[in-house]
């Protein structure tokens, strides 16, 4: 679809941030990190980049965006809703999807909020390993006024490793509300000394 890239490159000449972006796997299916999530401009500017490299995202957004009248919109925009009161199967359900032999580029916030939290949601590592998938780290960083995806990595299942790699990243990522971010770091993970 033509329209979409075009309305990439309106948005960037009009942002005050810039397009600076390693891009997705040209072929594939994977995992996309959209981190720092402190805005709802993260979602436009998660769209332009996708946009820019020609490929219209999959995304997963609380169920509540998904009813009426913005329903159709966020579904016709890539989203697929999650409830989070009962998120039980939903990584089942993306690895099917998967399963079917379709590219799947899914974007997965994985801060969950825009506000900080202490921890990461997990969906988005399980999904990537159980699926076998890469990780796209991507990225909004209000110091250099600069967004898009980052390194393309492969999880290992040496979660605080992997975790590591993800740190490494976004250890000088400001996000739109710099004080909103959620520093990488999953429940799953051990503390050195041994606790949660």
């Amino acid at each position: 679809m033509i329209i979409r890239p075009l309305l990439a490159r309106g948005f960037w000449a009009l942002a005050r941030y810039r397009l600076r972006s390693e891009g997705p796997p040209a072929t594939g299916s994977a995992v996309l990190i959209g981190a720092p999530h402190t805005s709802n401009w993260d979602f436009a500017m998660m769209l332009a980049i996708a946009w820019s490299h020609r490929f219209s995202p999959r995304w997963l957004g609380k169920h509540t965006l998904f009813k009426f009248p913005f329903g159709a919109v966020m579904r016709a925009l890539g989203g697929i809703p999650v409830d989070r009161a009962n998120p039980a199967g939903l990584v089942d359900e993306i690895v099917r999807r998967i399963g079917e032999g379709k590219r799947l580029l899914l974007v997965v916030t994985p801060e969950g909020t825009r506000q900080r939290g202490t921890h990461w949601k997990s969906g988005f590592y399980r999904i990537a390993r159980t699926a076998g998938l890469p990780l796209v780290l991507g990225y909004v960083d209000s110091a250099t006024r600069t967004a898009g995806f980052g390194p393309t990595i492969h999880l290992t299942g040496d979660v605080t490793a992997d975790m590591d790699k993800l740190r490494a990243f976004y250890a000088d990522k400001r996000g739109l509300r710099p004080g909103d971010f959620t520093p990488p770091r999953l429940r799953e993970e051990q503390v050195p000394d041994g606790t949660e």
